[in-house]
């Protein structure tokens, strides 16, 4: 595809209903510019096509028309007039070059943008177009965009509203293994093994270190990305201590929190945070890591079904990791709304997330690779009862079955698939 060029179509074969659309449909009608932030490769220019009719595409991914706009990214604003441009996170400067062509002209949905860095973050960038652009994530396919159906988990969580048969029986199988390690991208899942799939993994993970982290920071040791991915991949699920990762490599804890940012903006990895209120001043406030995609950790752990069997303790932190991919994109329907952490007392008490509303509401979430629950396991969900009081909706166990089952006062035993 050229630089510049008409909006090409887009197949509908293969294609799956991204639940973003309708946001940024709206967005489109009353903000001159909309940005989908998101990881490579996760549908972002797929999705901005569907939505764009005639608007003219322009990638920066061309080398020639990117040098053009960093010499000139005023000229070339100036030039547009409705239009998508992707990857615009390799030329950050032309973000305040759009900022004055749209106070000259602000019309809704002049712009459509898309970025595989998180632009928010980068401190060049963040108060360009604050108030001219309405901002968007876009992370890898979610469970339920798979499925075809809504994602109504948040909504179910808050009003206990489970169908008591989560998996109809003959449909669905409930071991989720396969579904888990396939991932959520897109190309990914189109290979048919899971050999195919990591190799699609791990070249993908090689392309964005060696082609993308230059256009977010200056690395010195680039060389050591690789092995701090694949540290970072096994320490999934733990405390983050930057001290302990940075020994392994060589590095000093502030160089190694440093290019976790990097691979944090890239959107691979995402540090879960302790929850804290005021009062509670025996929390550990360390923060735990995850990744934002399964299929992409358990690459780099080289995770395989076989090995399921034998290392339940790794497909534990994988496991974890994926439902903490499914509520953030469950949260995405509502930026800013919904905070997310975990908990942990100095008394090992622990509860996996916990999602609070924006009234505080709290819903705690233990993960449980079995496919039976049973009461010793709402522990940590009861302690975060207690401590929340009123402010406490509901605590669930996800578990590897089929049927949605009630505890008691609050407390569900979920299964998987109503992520």
């Amino acid at each position: 595809m050229s630089a510049s060029s008409p909006n090409p179509p887009v197949s509908a074969k293969l294609l799956y209903p991204r639940h973003l659309a309708s946001p940024l449909q709206e967005a489109l009608l009353d903000t001159p510019a909309v940005l989908v932030n998101g990881p490579r490769q996760c549908g972002k220019t797929t999705l901005v096509q569907q939505l764009a009719g005639d608007m003219a595409y322009y990638t920066l991914d061309d080398t020639t028309l990117l040098a053009a706009v960093r010499q000139d990214p005023l000229g070339f604003a100036r030039r547009l007039d409705r239009a998508i441009i992707d990857e615009v996170q390799r030329a950050p400067e032309l973000l305040m070059a759009l900022k004055f062509v749209i106070d000259q002209d602000r019309r809704p949905g002049r712009f459509l943008l898309t970025g595989s860095a998180n632009l928010m973050a980068l401190p060049q960038v963040a108060d360009s177009l604050a108030g001219r652009m309405a901002v968007h994530t876009l992370l890898p396919l979610s469970q339920a965009e798979l499925q075809r159906r809504p994602n109504d988990f948040l909504q179910r969580a808050q009003t206990q509203d489970w169908p008591t048969q989560v998996v109809p029986p003959g449909t669905i199988s409930p071991d989720i293994v396969a579904d888990v390690l396939a991932g959520g991208y897109p190309e990914m899942r189109q290979r048919t093994t899971p050999a195919r799939r990591q190799a699609w993994a791990r070249a993908y993970i090689q392309a964005l270190i060696e082609r993308d982290v230059r256009d977010v920071a200056h690395i010195e040791h680039l060389s050591q990305m690789p092995h701090l991915l694949a540290i970072a991949a096994a320490h999934c699920g733990q405390l983050f201590n930057a001290s302990q990762i940075g020994g392994q490599l060589g590095l000093d804890s502030k160089t190694v929190d440093k290019y976790l940012g990097v691979l944090e903006k890239l959107f691979l990895v995402q540090r879960l945070p302790a929850w804290s209120r005021n009062e509670l001043n025996r929390l550990v406030k360390t923060p735990k890591m995850h990744f934002l995609d399964a299929g992409l950790q358990s690459t780099l752990v080289r995770l395989t079904p076989e090995l399921i069997v034998t290392q339940r303790d790794r497909w534990g932190a994988t496991l974890e990791t994926w439902v903490h991919a499914e509520l953030r994109k469950a949260m995405s329907r509502h930026p800013g709304d919904w905070f997310i952490s975990y908990y942990r007392d100095k008394d090992q008490v622990e509860v996996d997330f916990i999602l609070e509303s924006p009234l505080r509401q709290v819903i705690g979430i233990e993960v449980k690779a079995a496919a039976s629950v049973n009461a010793s396991d709402f522990k940590g969900l009861k302690k975060l009862q207690l401590l929340t009081g009123e402010d406490f909706i509901s605590g669930l166990v996800l578990y590897n079955g089929d049927q949605a089952l009630s505890f008691g006062d609050g407390m569900w035993a979920v299964p998987f698939a109503a992520l």
